[in-house]
């Protein structure tokens, strides 16, 4: 396996510094940055394509690094001077190990697998990636399909919302869809269409108190963004619109919050149905 050292800002460390920060430049290069145990762990093991693994040389590593490593995991080995990977890490500590350099699977919603069961989440126009990397994790951990990211909306692959996810994004189908004609387009061609897709939107003014909900069915759940809810678009396909009954004084919950709400009354809904 080939290793090379970098010590110096080169053009190479550059280019993966873009990756932090240049959306467009993420894009062009069809790559971004992975760091942590776990979401770096999980990425190999789902088979995502390393192109570059990025160690502190000089530095003792953890068994978990070395086994990396030495591991039949694509990509390059780079040793890294530890200051260097350290601001690649974003980390105050100078403590980073190892980072991968990852890349972009295709935006193809056909990599959502859509059957009788289906249960996919819709985030339209999300402005905030932390958001998106929780609604993921989210979605991931209540039985979800697959989440699809819709319009101008913050980057499924931004630093902050790889992290948020904490490894989900690499167990749980996410794909990036322009218009609502892809996915409706999609939906329609889909298997699960035999047995009928009911859209269900959620908003705090929804007709239907999320209780009363029948989420048994194959369901795509939708999820507004965070300041305007759904688009008049996504409005209008909705089958039907869900509230999520609250007490207190708060008037709404965040997004990604209100998501995962929404995703745990469809999972013990489900739960219930299978009777286990």
């Amino acid at each position: 396996m080939r290793t090379v050292q970098i010590t110096t800002r080169n053009a190479r460390f550059q280019q993966w510094q873009a990756l932090l920060t240049n959306r467009n430049k993420r894009q062009r290069a069809g790559e971004f940055l992975v760091q942590g145990v776990r979401p770096v762990t999980l990425a190999v093991e789902h088979g995502w394509h390393t192109t570059a693994l990025l160690y502190a040389s000089g530095r003792r590593l953890s068994d978990w690094a070395r086994d990396l490593l030495d591991s039949g995991a694509p990509g390059e080995r780079v040793a890294m001077a530890p200051d260097l990977l350290a601001e690649l890490s974003e980390r105050e500590d100078a403590d980073a190990e190892l980072i991968a350099v990852v890349r972009m699977p295709p935006d193809d919603l056909t990599r959502i697998p859509v059957g009788p069961a289906f249960l996919g989440v819709l985030f339209d126009r999300p402005t905030s990636p932390g958001n998106i990397g929780s609604l993921l994790r989210s979605a991931d951990a209540f039985g979800a399909d697959g989440l699809i990211v819709t319009g101008h909306a913050a980057d499924v692959y931004d630093p902050k919302a790889v992290r948020a996810a904490t490894g989900s994004l690499f167990a749980l189908p996410t794909v990036r869809a322009a218009s609502p004609h892809q996915v409706t387009d999609w939906l329609a061609q889909a298997p699960a269409n035999n047995h009928g897709v009911t859209l269900i939107g959620t908003d705090e003014h929804g007709t239907t108190p999320l209780f009363d909900a029948d989420l048994t069915g194959p369901v795509l759940l939708l999820i507004g963004n965070e300041t305007t809810g759904l688009s008049t678009t996504w409005r209008t396909a909705c089958h039907h619109t869900v509230n999520i009954p609250m007490h207190g004084t708060a008037s709404s919950l965040n997004a990604a919050n209100a998501g995962t709400a929404i995703l745990y009354e469809a999972a013990r809904q489900r739960h219930r149905t299978r009777g286990v």
